[in-house]
C-alpha cells in the first residue's frame, strides 16, 4: 500500500476514512492544552483524521483547535474527519444520544465523523465516570450491547453522526451486534490496540470476513502510564530489530512500526 497525503479506506456505510489519525490521548500529568497545540500542528503537516474521546477530557481542547484551523483557512471541516467514543458509563440507551450532543457542544461540531463504543464494559450510569465500590474495584452494569447500538443507530439516522462502530469488541461481541434482530447499520470498524508486539490477525481476519475495518491504536507502543503498564517491560520504539531495518531504509523506527501494521 503506497500512502499519500490523501490515502482513505472505505467503510460498509460508504463514507471515508483517512488511514492514518492523530491519537489525542495523554496521562493524566500532562495539561490539556497540549492537546490543543499537538492537534494543531498535526493539523498543519497533514493529518486529516483526529481520534478523541470524552474520558480523555480534553475535546474544548481539541474542539478549538480545529475551530483554529478551519478559520484559518488550513482545512474545510469536512475535510477532518473526527473520531469520538461513547464512554462505559452511558450504555443505557437514554444516556447515548445526550453523550453525544455533550461530546459535540464541547467540541463546537455539528457532527461526528465517526462515534464508536469505547468498550464493551460498562460501569455504573452516573456522574462519576470511574465509579468505584468501598474496596477501590469498578462498580460494573449489564445493558445489553444491542440496545446501546440501536441506540446509536437513532443518533446515525439524527444526522448526529456519519458511521458507527465499536472499540476493544472481541469476535463474539462483535457478532451479538451483527445478529442481532432488525439491525440496520453494521458497526464500521473495531478500534483495537494492535502494536507489533500484539498478533490480532484473527480478530482482523473475522473483521474482514464481515467488511468491518480493524483500526489499530497503540501502534508507537502506548503512552507507558506507571498504573498500567509495567515499567521494565520493553519499549517498542527502542526495538534493536525495528531500529536496524529503520536506519537501512533510512527511515524512523516509527515508520517502520506503522508500515509493517498497514501492510
Amino acid at each position: 500500500m503506497v500512502l499519500h497525503k490523501d490515502s482513505c479506506v472505505e467503510l460498509n456505510d460508504g463514507h471515508k476514512m483517512p488511514v492514518l489519525g492523530f491519537g489525542t490521548y495523554a496521562p493524566e500529568k500532562f495539561p490539556k492544552s497540549l492537546a490543543e497545540e499537538g492537534t494543531k500542528v498535526a493539523i498543519d503537516v497533514g493529518y486529516r483524521h483526529i481520534d478523541c474521546a470524552f474520558i480523555y477530557g480534553n475535546e474544548v481542547e481539541v474542539g478549538r483547535a480545529i475551530k483554529a484551523k478551519i478559520a484559518d483557512g488550513t482545512v474545510k471541516r469536512e475535510d477532518v474527519f473526527y473520531t469520538g467514543k461513547l464512554w462505559s458509563t452511558f450504555h443505557t440507551p437514554e444516556r447515548v444520544r445526550p453523550a453525544l450532543e455533550k461530546s459535540l457542544t464541547d467540541l463546537q461540531l455539528d457532527y461526528m465523523d465517526l462515534f464508536i463504543i469505547h468498550n464493551p464494559v460498562e460501569f455504573k450510569p452516573g456522574d462519576d465516570p470511574l465509579p468505584l465500590d468501598e474496596n477501590g474495584k469498578p462498580i460494573f452494569h449489564n445493558t445489553d450491547l444491542r440496545d446501546t447500538w440501536k441506540a446509536l443507530e437513532k443518533c446515525k439516522d439524527a444526522g448526529l453522526v456519519r458511521s458507527i462502530g465499536v472499540s476493544n469488541f472481541n469476535h463474539k461481541q462483535l457478532e451479538l451486534i451483527l445478529n442481532m434482530p432488525g439491525l440496520k447499520y453494521k458497526p464500521v470498524c473495531n478500534q483495537v490496540e494492535c502494536p507489533i508486539y500484539l498478533d490480532q490477525s484473527k480478530l482482523l481476519e473475522f473483521c474482514k470476513s464481515k467488511d468491518i475495518v480493524l483500526v489499530a491504536y497503540g501502534v508507537l507502543g502506548s503512552s507507558r502510564e506507571e498504573n498500567w503498564v509495567d515499567q521494565s517491560t520493553p519499549v517498542l520504539l527502542e526495538n534493536p530489530i525495528l531500529g536496524a531495518i529503520a536506519k537501512k531504509h533510512n527511515r524512523t523506527p516509527a515508520h517502520v512500526a506503522m508500515r509493517y501494521l498497514l501492510q
